[in-house]
């Protein structure tokens, strides 16, 4: 459980004053956590004028989503440790201040690189807030209405990054990339001010030793591994500056390293990430799920925007309005599959969440060059639909099966692979779309055939990834989830 929680605020007989500053907490943080997360998505339906102005590839420009990402899958194994050093009121307001100074930094980007690195001070700032949302909910509320609230986590999760086109698109439309940044900045500062006002001060955390080659290895692991699946998307260019298998490799080998590291520091009893929740059926299981439906999503919202604005020669506003409704299912079935989650468990959830989903990525591997607007709205429905069947009681069943101790580190290890899976989604499929364009144009085609050609074949792996979420679907375990007894635990 989060040290720094005030012993007053955990205890079952908590005076009032406590438990509402408990219940400001999760709706400030819930506030704050979807307009950062909606940040992941917006440079997706401004890449093509970023394209124009900046006079960069579609590679290149997919790092303004892949960075934000990536600094997320580095920094959040750092959140248990933070959770537990310090209290919820600094981590909230040095979280939100570095995002707005980040937002502020993208509105006034001159060039490409001052762009990326206000992402990269936008994602820092985002990269604990997600943990302690998380954390919070699961430290506060009961566990018979922990589905409800975990639903409201996946609107953030999922809705957020599905509304960030349409959001981008309307902006983009009207005022031009920059006012995506500048409607932004006023609503964080807002969200600032009011937390800082209304979350109490909490307790000093535990004197928490930072392993400094823990996060070292972690940077070289995820930072490796993403940096190395975006540059084969330049190699197939031919403007990759090494070979993409130099990261990829290095990557590989940090990881290990940082796992070895890990198993280390755990036998001591003070891991930067505490690996322990693995031992859990319903935690690996919902994991392995979570990644491979993450790869699609963002693969997606990548892609979408490239292919109605290049291939179907749509505006910026048409196709955010496109992906739209897929964002508004989530927002309207996430709190509802919380509740049912409460009642039957995951497994009648997410079982058919899967079949769903692999229906929507079908749907996608039909799209061409004449495909009509209502095709793709269709098949975003379907496949939002099916995410929000998975997200909330994935969440909620994987981190429930823990105790209460491994809370903390259960969330950054979810958030992590979640941001992961993001990054490498985005990576992959604009490496195949432009492999799939690169072998088009060598055949005669013509650019826009040639990039539609390129998307269709990165629909198509999504499709076919879909049939190992069926399979491991029907391994998340009947009933819902109880967190082990303390002895057995201690016991191993």
């Amino acid at each position: 459980m989060n040290p720094s929680t005030p012993d007053a605020e955990r205890s079952p007989a908590a005076p009032a004053q406590a438990r509402g500053r408990g219940t400001a907490l999760i709706w400030i943080l819930l506030a704050g956590a979807f307009v950062m997360v909606l940040n992941e998505t917006v440079m997706g339906v401004a890449l093509p004028p970023l394209m124009a102005e900046f006079e960069i590839t579609a590679s290149a420009g997919q790092w303004l989503t892949t960075v934000y990402m990536l600094v997320m899958a580095v920094l959040i194994p750092m959140s248990g440790f933070l959770l537990e050093r310090f209290t919820p009121r600094a981590i909230f307001v040095t979280a939100l201040s570095v995002f707005a100074v980040g937002t502020a930094a993208a509105a006034l980007a001159p060039t490409l690189a001052v762009l990326v690195a206000a992402r990269v001070a936008q994602a820092a700032g985002t990269a604990v807030i997600m943990p302690l949302l998380t954390t919070t909910i699961l430290t506060r509320i009961p566990e018979g209405r922990r589905g409800r609230m975990m639903g409201l986590i996946a609107i953030v999760m999922s809705a957020a990054p599905a509304l960030g086109p349409t959001v981008s698109g309307l902006l983009i439309t009207a005022l031009g990339w920059r006012s995506v940044f500048l409607v932004v900045l006023p609503i964080a500062i807002l969200v600032l001010i009011v937390g800082t006002l209304l979350i109490g001060p909490g307790t000093r955390g535990r004197d928490v030793k930072f392993d400094v080659l823990s996060a070292l290895l972690s940077v070289v692991a995820f930072g490796g591994l993403i940096y190395g699946l975006g540059s084969i998307g330049e190699a197939a260019a031919a403007d990759a500056v090494i070979s993409p298998l130099v990261p990829i490799l290095v990557g590989v080998a940090g990881l290990g390293l940082f796992i070895w590291r890990q198993l280390v520091l755990q036998r001591r009893g003070n891991a930067f990430l505490d690996l322990r929740p693995f031992r859990e059926r319903p935690f690996w299981v919902g994991v392995a799920l979570i990644v491979v439906a993450m790869l699609s999503m963002f693969g997606s919202l990548i892609l979408l925007p490239i292919y109605m604005q290049n291939v179907l020669g749509l505006s910026p506003l048409t196709t955010g309005l496109a992906v739209l409704p897929g964002g508004l299912v989530i927002c309207v079935t996430a709190p509802v599959i919380g509740i049912l989650f409460d009642r039957v468990g995951a497994r009648p959830l997410v079982i058919p969440g899967a079949f769903i989903v692999a229906g929507g990525l079908v749907i996608l591997t039909q799209l061409g060059l004449t495909t009509p607007v209502w095709a793709i709205v269709v098949a975003m429905i379907v496949l939002y639909l099916g995410l929000a069947l998975l997200m909330t009681p994935l969440m909620t069943g994987s981190l429930s099966s823990l105790e209460p101790h491994l809370y903390s580190h259960g969330s950054a290890i979810f958030s992590t692979v979640q941001q992961l899976a993001g990054a490498a989604g985005t990576a992959v499929f604009v490496t195949i779309m432009s492999i799939g364009t690169a072998a088009g144009a060598r055949a005669g085609l013509g650019e826009v055939a040639a990039t539609a050609q390129g998307i269709h074949g990165a629909f198509v792996l999504a499709a076919i990834s879909s049939v190992i979420v069926i399979v491991l679907a029907f391994l998340v375990p009947k009933g819902r989830p109880v967190a082990p007894a303390p002895a057995a635990t201690a016991a191993e």
